[in-house]
């Protein structure tokens, strides 16, 4: 019998027991994210949202650069605890969303939704369809996603994941979203081992 992963116990633990620096995904400057953002050449008033934000430091940068709707989700409060204590008194300019995707309702919509390394644990036809079906309804600009590569890595922080390839996340979201570009990149952990990353961006189609 499969054993059942409780979501979001799994990342209070994860979160609550260790430093940034010893997980794999962290980045000091997330670089390719932002470049992905700013050929989007969004207004400074955008309405961003960042899908399993974790303690990412891309919402240091994006405040830094004069952003100022900006909203941050993760299924773990600790997580987000951690940038608002790190933000200080910017912390104020954040709206903060702690829930799982799956489950996540908004009356508001947004120009750019952002996800590095969340959509990839999802596994099953029907949590990707959820996923998909919400970033359709609450997305009205742009996406751009990063999952682990058909190169990439099985599992992380211990967790099966599902790989992709261009083709795939593409055939994935063609329902309600048009391919900008995609690349592939090493994202070399803190412990100095690489993982191989697909990054794409796609603008939302009409109805």
């Amino acid at each position: 019998m499969p054993v059942t992963i409780n979501r979001k116990e799994h990342w209070e633990k994860v979160y609550i027991s260790k430093g940034s620096h010893e997980v794999s995904w962290t980045q000091d400057v997330p670089k390719t994210s932002l470049e992905f953002i700013h050929a989007f050449n969004l207004p400074k008033s955008a309405y961003i949202i960042d899908i399993g934000s974790g303690d990412s430091t891309l919402v240091d940068h994006l405040l830094e650069e004069g952003y100022y709707n900006i909203f941050l989700l993760d299924i773990s409060k600790d997580a987000l605890g951690k940038v608002r204590n790190r933000l200080g008194d910017k912390a104020e300019k954040v709206r903060w969303l702690t829930c799982d995707i799956l489950d996540f309702k908004s009356n508001l919509t947004f120009d750019l939704w952002h996800d590095r390394a969340t959509f990839h644990f999802f596994t099953k036809a029907d949590e990707i369809k959820r996923y998909i079906d919400t970033a359709r309804q609450l997305t009205k600009g742009y996406l751009t996603m990063a999952t682990f590569s058909d190169k990439g890595p099985e599992k992380c922080s211990g967790l099966d994941i599902k790989r992709y390839s261009e083709g795939l996340l593409q055939k994935e979201l063609s329902d309600g979203f048009e391919k900008i570009r995609c690349i592939t990149e090493d994202h070399i952990t803190p412990f100095n081992t690489a993982q191989n990353f697909l990054f794409c961006s796609f603008k939302r189609t009409s109805e």
